[in-house]
């Protein structure tokens, strides 16, 4: 893509992809701290001979978050898993309308999810859940990554959808997707 049809992207299509990017920095730094976590409990464990309380339970959590936060960051980048053979072998209407449908399911699946996520996170919230570890945390906060990380997955598929649809993305799989629209 040139810089002149990157300019002619609008701000709010411009801004999402900054967000994205973003949080790809969130779980690189999430990742990042798992490993030191993890780390640090090897060696409290194995070396001092001592027990960790809180180590095992914030990796997890850590893991998880990374990963919902990461997801508009992959989309962004053209990451997830993609089949496209019979793309190949369409022309490029029937590939563009293919990739229409395909984003618009995506978009009502990660909806459903993000539904789910959020009362999942509100009765956490409400109901001050807690772990049922020594550590004890308050489950609203790890559960907070499923909705925001699903709602900032389904803000990139619209800004997908939108670049898809007036041809702002080339849905050419002869083009080499670090060529594609970032």
């Amino acid at each position: 893509m040139t810089d002149m049809t990157r300019r002619a992207e609008p701000a709010v299509i411009r801004a999402i992809g900054h967000v994205s990017t973003l949080c790809g920095v969130v779980a690189a730094g999430l990742i990042f701290a798992s490993v030191l976590i993890t780390c640090q409990m090897i060696f409290l464990r194995a070396v001092m001979g001592q027990s960790t309380v809180w180590q095992t339970e914030a990796v997890i959590y850590m893991m998880i978050g990374a990963t919902l936060l990461g997801l508009p960051y992959v989309q962004k980048l053209r990451g997830h898993v993609g089949v496209d053979l019979v793309p190949g072998m369409l022309p490029p209407g029937a590939r563009r309308a293919l990739a229409v449908g395909v984003l618009l399911a995506t978009i009502f699946m990660i909806a459903l999810m993000l539904g789910y996520g959020w009362e999942m996170f509100h009765i956490a919230w409400e109901r001050n859940w807690r772990s049922e570890t020594v550590w004890g945390v308050k489950l609203w906060i790890p559960y907070l990554a499923v909705p925001l990380g699903f709602a900032l997955f389904a803000l990139q598929l619209v800004a997908d959808l939108w670049a898809v649809a007036t041809g702002h993305d080339d849905v050419d799989p002869d083009v080499a997707p670090e060529d594609r629209r970032h």
